[in-house]
């Protein structure tokens, strides 16, 4: 296997530039026709581009070569439900919108799962939103359509913040059809929180030993009174 070119196929999807991703993974398998790796690479790059039966026959020789396959299986099963030649959400998004922010990102696993189908529509990097409710967080598809729930506590901590001000961005960061992760992004804060971060790190006790005099509480802090509502 061409390692240097293999990267460059990568680096290319990665950017989201697909129609190179797919002359690269072609080059590669003009030598190596049976590169699983390639072969699944190239069937993304197809279903990107809405080539969906060029994308199905890339898949299919990897089933052919390796019949367990996970990610060419669940592209297979995925495209199945696909409709009108296109995916749920259109082209998915490069890996850049998971870098992590202290107290700005989030990954969490949804609760409550929509429709199978639906889900199976979805791919990593897809934009979704956040639709907040009386006594919960739904998270949606750009046209709609449901697909999970946020957890109560998370719920009620962002609803407070919408609420407010503040704004978000989602992404789907995982799926499959028992578990789907999404990303989430601060990208506004409000002036009256500039202060209290979106997603506070974990809590930390402290020690037996602490010497009381480090022990503080300000009473006053913005950041106090919201986490106490």
């Amino acid at each position: 296997m061409d390692t240097d070119l293999a990267q460059k196929a990568i680096d290319e999807a990665l950017k989201g530039d697909w129609k190179e991703a797919t002359k690269t993974n072609l080059q590669i398998l003009k030598t190596n026709p049976q590169d699983i790796d390639a072969l699944n690479r190239l069937a993304r790059a197809y279903a990107e581009k809405g080539e969906f039966g060029k994308a199905k026959k890339s898949a299919e020789k990897v089933i052919k070569i390796d019949q367990f396959n996970p990610i060419a299986t669940k592209a297979l099963n995925r495209w199945k439900v696909a409709k009108r030649g296109k995916m749920e959400n259109g082209a998915g998004t490069g890996a850049e919108v998971f870098l992590e922010e202290t107290g700005k990102t989030k990954q969490i696993s949804l609760l409550h799962l929509g429709d199978a189908k639906l889900l199976a529509k979805l791919n990593a990097g897809d934009r979704v939103k956040l639709t907040p409710h009386a006594h919960r967080v739904s998270v949606l598809t750009h046209d709609d359509k449901y697909i999970g729930r946020l957890p109560d506590d998370l719920a009620a901590r962002l609803r407070k913040l919408i609420k407010i001000g503040n704004q978000y961005e989602v992404f789907i960061k995982s799926t499959d059809s028992n578990d789907v992760k999404v990303f989430i992004r601060e990208t506004y804060r409000s002036t009256e929180l500039a202060n209290i971060p979106s997603f506070p790190a974990e809590k930390i006790e402290y020690v037996s030993f602490t010497p009381p005099e480090l022990v503080r509480k300000n009473e006053e802090s913005p950041v106090t009174t919201f986490e106490e509502e």
